[in-house]
């Protein structure tokens, strides 16, 4: 229904749910290619349209849900690659080393925050942070690796440190 300008509220939000819910939730089966993925993604869709701005004015109803859609996917997909690393990582682990599911549940959830917190920023930039933060590599190995300057390793890991920073304690 492109053409239209949908303001975003209660009843427009519901308009906006019948004319489109099921075109957003084929899109994302197609993306995910798993039908209860998508439904979930089609729903938290919704729930982000309804949290957005009150005064916005939709113009491109698909374009924006499948804007949005396209941001919970990425996310999806961020979980799944953590939690599939991670069983992996455990499946690797002796028996007596491995982690009750409590404390399971607790290392997935601090690895989704840090990854949460971690998706603001450049893709460059996040790569060099998790290279010095988890692989261990020194700002000289970083820059070898990447081809890059030393220097431009310190301004990554300084606007990384900056982004955790503003994260930890100016947001939460």
């Amino acid at each position: 229904m492109a053409g239209f300008d949908w303001p975003v509220g209660q009843a427009s939000v519901d308009a906006l749910y019948r004319n489109h819910h099921g075109w957003l939730q084929g899109w994302l089966r197609r993306k995910l290619g798993n039908g209860c993925d998508a439904a979930d993604l089609a729903h938290d869709t919704f729930v982000r349209v309804l949290r957005g701005r009150s005064q916005e004015t939709i113009r491109e109803p698909r374009a924006y849900l499948a804007t949005i859609a396209h941001g919970l996917v990425v996310s999806h997909w961020r979980r799944k690659a953590l939690e599939d690393a991670w069983l992996e990582t455990l499946a690797a682990q002796p028996e007596p080393v491995a982690p009750s599911p409590e404390q399971r549940a607790l290392i997935l959830e601090t690895l989704e925050q840090i990854a949460a917190l971690l998706d603001g920023l450049p893709d460059r930039v996040r790569e060099i942070f998790l290279y010095s933060q988890i692989d261990g590599l020194t700002y000289p190995m970083i820059a070898s690796q990447l081809g890059i300057t030393v220097n431009a390793v310190q301004k990554a890991m300084t606007r990384a440190v900056t982004q955790c920073y503003k994260a930890l304690y100016l947001h939460g």
